[in-house]
């Protein structure tokens, strides 16, 4: 008994159950093979209603719940938002099975974009509950887990329909089978005892509650706010690491509460949080560098998601016949591995991305443009899953050097901040693209209109920060030639002196 309250006490514990949850919610078999099921006698839908009707519901739907899900994440503390995730996608898998006409399958996409903002608390929970020094180990094992679960999914979906081994509404009630397995370990997750914004602890709290209570009176001094902002998470983690050290020691777990424990957590209210993420907000964006960086997150994440939502309508209506649309899983698994590879690739890489990285953007996104180019104008599956795998590795590269040059000076909670900022511009920008370009009561283009939109908006993404990047490194090597001519001048004069 005394070994299984340790085994709870200690980190491993809750990143276990949640990379189990994070493996079993993302096994997905049928998803590389929507498009088919929808348009497929089990379905009767047409390709345009799908296009046009039941997909932008999803961008809609996610828009509008992100923010409240975002700060219910936060208040909850992370646990009841992962449980919920998971019950609205039982749902959402049930509606697919069960349910046929153009109103329900718009309603599974209002949940399933539901199920989307929730991804929010699946990383977020972690880092309520694991020591600051484990961080990277743990987020490195539930990303990992997450795309291995992806990808035992489109291989599993791959080699179910290859070999006719279940049926598309068979392989959904397998799927079911494993939300319910994800369901259940999400209801065993410990409950943290604290949160970034609404639940901190009281070494951050009172300056919060007393910042917050000077800037409603007007006496706000923005020196005392750029140094009360640098304070980061560690202390509340050291904090955090002494009390587990004692609970190992008296056998208590992560869920059991002491009075202690209580009084050294509070609550803040929804004004004063909402102040500190206005503050906050203004004095992350106020660095050029990561206004820049994060103008290029939102802007391809855009694009990106679109890509990745309508690419199989793309390749139905390249090769209209059921038989080559089987081989989407592999390519699916093929893009997710390649991805994978090629993100881990980064991390021992040796560039200044400080200077380099703006114009690696502009280049990449370059490349990218063409891909969707060539899917877009080579009438050819082969070309259009290769061009697929290929826009897909670039992305995944940008986004993971966006994501450490934007990390590497913030603390937990601005970085919370700033990526869900980044993500609503995101989806803001893709809502106004759905609702023109793709929405049926838009201009309902076609999906080959649709992709040529795509391809040119990533080659203007290309253009403009191929032009930043350049501009950067002409900056770098003008003010490095000032200060060699400098030194060359002050040198005699330094001579001098010595003698």
């Amino acid at each position: 008994m005394e070994a299984v309250r340790r085994w709870r006490a200690d980190w491993r514990y809750p990143t276990t159950l949640l990379c189990i949850y994070g493996f079993f919610s993302t096994v997905k078999p049928l998803e590389p093979f929507l498009i088919p099921y929808l348009t497929g006698p089990e379905k009767n839908l047409t390709t345009e209603q799908v296009n046009n009707q039941i997909f932008p519901v999803w961008t809609y739907s996610y828009l509008s719940v992100l923010v409240p899900v975002f700060l219910l994440t936060d208040w909850l503390r992370y646990k009841p938002v992962v449980v919920f995730q998971s019950v609205t996608l039982f749902i959402t898998t049930a509606m697919l099975l069960w349910l046929k006409s153009v109103p329900a399958m718009q309603a599974m996409q209002f949940f399933y974009g539901v199920v989307t903002a929730s991804e929010v608390a699946y990383f977020s929970y972690i880092y309520s509950v694991v020591d600051q020094t484990r961080y990277r180990k743990a987020t490195s094992y539930c990303r990992s887990v997450q795309l291995l679960g992806y990808t035992v999914g489109s291989v599993l979906g791959q080699l179910l329909i290859s070999f006719g081994l279940m049926s598309y509404n068979n392989i959904l009630v397998l799927t079911l089978v494993l939300t319910a397995i994800a369901l259940l370990v999400s209801c065993l997750l410990p409950m943290p005892r604290q949160s970034m914004f609404f639940h901190r602890r009281h070494t951050g709290q009172k300056i919060g509650i007393e910042e917050a209570k000077r800037h409603a009176n007007g006496t706000w001094d923005a020196t005392e706010h750029t140094s009360i902002a640098k304070i980061s998470l560690r202390e509340m983690r050291d904090e955090k690491a002494e009390e587990a050290e004692t609970e190992d020691k008296a056998g208590v777990g992560l869920d059991e509460k002491g009075s202690e424990t209580e009084e050294s957590v509070g609550s803040e209210s929804c004004s004063q949080v909402l102040i500190l993420l206005w503050r906050d907000f203004l004095q992350c964006y106020s660095s050029r560098q990561l206004l820049y960086w994060s103008v290029w997150w939102a802007m391809a994440t855009c694009g990106y998601n679109q890509t990745v939502n309508y690419v199989q309508v793309l390749w139905e209506h390249v090769q209209p016949s059921q038989n080559l649309s089987i081989y989407n899983g592999g390519v699916e698994a093929v893009s997710n591995l390649l991805s994978a590879a090629t993100a881990y690739g980064i991390g021992f890489t040796e560039v200044r991305w400080e200077q380099w990285g703006e114009l690696a953007l502009g280049g990449f996104s370059g490349l990218g443009a063409a891909a969707l180019f060539l899917m877009t104008f080579v009438c050819n599956i082969w070309v259009c899953y290769a061009g697929y795998v290929v826009f897909k590795c670039l992305y995944m590269l940008l986004i993971t050097i966006a994501m450490y040059q934007i990390a590497a000076d913030l603390s937990m909670e601005r970085y919370a901040l700033v990526f869900g900022a980044n993500n609503f511009g995101a989806l803001t920008l893709q809502t106004i693209i759905t609702s023109v370009v793709v929405d049926s009561r838009g201009l309902g283009l076609g999906i080959i209109p649709q992709f040529t939109i795509y391809a040119s908006y990533f080659s203007l993404i290309a253009v403009v920060f191929s032009l930043r990047g350049l501009f950067i490194i002409w900056r770098a090597q003008r003010n490095k030639k000032e200060s060699t001519t400098s030194v060359k001048n002050d040198s005699p004069e330094l001579v001098e002196h010595r003698f």
